[in-house]
C-alpha cells in the first residue's frame, strides 16, 4: 500500500513537475494539449528518471505519439533502424516502444540484451498474415525462386527468407538477384509498387498493413481538391493506384527526410496519423493536414505501460536461438547491399 501511494504522489501535476517538464512541453505544445499535458508530464519525468536508474533505453517508432516519441525516446525511427539503435547502444534493456516484429527484430541483432515490450498484444496485420511454415510451402512451389522478406515479419519468417528489405531498400534487394522472378512477401502493395519499377517478375502473398490499405486514390482527390497545393506524400505499402497519385511515395524515414529537406508550405502524409504529430515538432513552418488512420496494435502502447515495463521489467521478448541465427544472416545479407 505504502508503494501504491508513493507512486499516485509521484505522478501529481505539481508544480515542481510543471517546472521540471516545461522544457519537453515547449517542443511539443504544438502537438499536446495543456490538459493532456497536465496527465503526461508526471509519468514522462518518472520514466526519464527509472529508464536511467537501470540503465534502459527506449526506442520509439514513428508511429507513437508524440508524448512517447519526443518525451522518453532516446532513439526514434523505423523498424530497422531501431533495430540497429539497439544493438548499437551499449544498453544491456531495451524498451522497445513499437509492435512485437520490432522487439524480435531488436533480439535477433540483440541476443545478450534483455527487450522489453509494453504490450504483447501489440502485434501487426501485416506480420500476422503469414508464418515460416508458409514461406517453407512457397518454397516447395518456387523452389528456385529468391525470397525477399518484408522486415515487418515475425523471426521464423525472417529465418525462413534468402534476405530481408525495409520499404526504402526493397527495390534494390530485388535487383541484386540474377533470377528474373523474384517471390516478395508477405505486402501485396508494396511488392506491387516494386514491379511497377523493375523488369523482374514479382510474385507475392496477399498480407496487407490494415493502416495502410484503406487509403484510396479518391481521398488523395479530396485531399487535392480540399488543400491545393499540398505535397502529398504516400507510404508503398498503400495500394499502387494511391501512390500512383502522390508526389512523392517513401518509408517513413524518406517521408519525414523529404518534409525536412524540402520544406514544403503543406503537406499531407498518406500513412499512420502520428507520423504527421511527430514529423511537425521539428518543421514549424510546415502546415500538415492529418489524414487519420490510426494503427490500433501501435496505439496499445503508452505512456502508463512504458512506466510499468520499466518498474516490473515486463515483458521480455525471447527468440528462440536457432531460428534468431538463421533470422539474422537474412538481416545481415540485406544490410550488405548498398543502396
Amino acid at each position: 500500500m505504502f508503494d501504491t501511494v508513493v507512486q499516485s504522489a509521484q505522478l501529481e501535476y505539481t508544480p515542481a513537475v510543471a517546472q521540471a517538464a516545461a522544457p519537453l512541453y515547449n517542443k511539443v505544445k504544438r502537438v499536446i494539449n495543456e490538459l493532456d499535458w497536465a496527465t503526461f508530464a508526471p509519468y514522462i519525468l518518472e520514466i526519464n528518471r527509472l529508464k536511467k536508474e537501470k540503465g534502459a533505453v527506449i526506442l520509439a517508432h514513428n508511429y507513437m505519439t508524440p508524448e512517447i516519441f519526443h518525451c522518453v525516446a532516446d532513439f526514434a525511427g523505423d523498424s530497422l533502424q531501431l533495430a540497429q539503435q539497439a544493438a548499437k547502444t551499449d544498453a544491456k534493456i531495451i524498451v522497445q516502444a513499437g509492435v512485437h516484429f520490432m522487439a524480435e527484430t531488436s533480439k535477433i541483432l540483440s541476443p545478450e540484451k534483455t527487450i522489453l515490450i509494453p504490450d504483447t498484444k501489440a502485434g501487426c496485420s501485416l506480420a500476422s498474415s503469414i508464418t515460416g511454415a508458409d514461406v517453407r510451402l512457397l518454397r516447395e512451389k518456387y523452389p528456385n525462386v529468391p525470397i525477399v522478406t518484408y522486415v515487418n515479419t515475425s523471426a521464423d519468417v525472417k529465418a525462413e527468407s534468402d534476405i530481408c528489405c525495409t520499404s526504402s531498400n526493397a527495390l534494390a534487394i530485388v535487383e541484386s538477384f540474377d533470377s528474373d522472378t523474384v517471390l516478395m512477401i508477405p505486402d501485396q502493395y508494396l511488392a506491387r509498387n516494386i514491379a511497377r519499377q523493375t523488369k523482374k517478375k514479382i510474385l507475392t502473398w496477399q498480407g496487407s498493413c490494415e493502416v495502410h490499405e484503406r487509403f484510396t486514390p479518391e481521398d488523395i482527390k479530396k485531399f487535392r481538391k480540399a488543400y491545393p497545393g499540398a505535397v502529398i506524400l504516400a507510404h508503398p505499402e498503400c495500394p499502387p493506384e494511391v501512390v500512383a497519385e502522390a508526389d512523392f511515395a517513401g518509408s517513413t524515414k524518406a517521408m519525414s527526410d523529404y518534409v525536412t529537406d524540402k520544406q514544403p508550405q503543406k503537406v499531407v502524409m498518406i500513412t499512420e496519423c502520428s507520423m504527421s504529430d511527430n514529423v511537425s515538432v521539428n518543421n514549424p513552418n510546415v502546415e500538415f493536414v492529418r489524414p487519420c488512420n490510426l494503427c490500433p496494435h501501435m496505439k496499445r502502447i503508452t505512456l502508463k505501460n512504458i512506466l510499468t515495463c520499466l518498474q516490473t521489467m515486463s515483458h521480455e521478448v525471447t527468440v528462440d536461438p536457432a531460428i534468431a541465427v538463421r533470422a539474422r544472416l537474412a538481416v545481415d545479407k540485406m544490410l550488405a547491399v548498398k543502396v
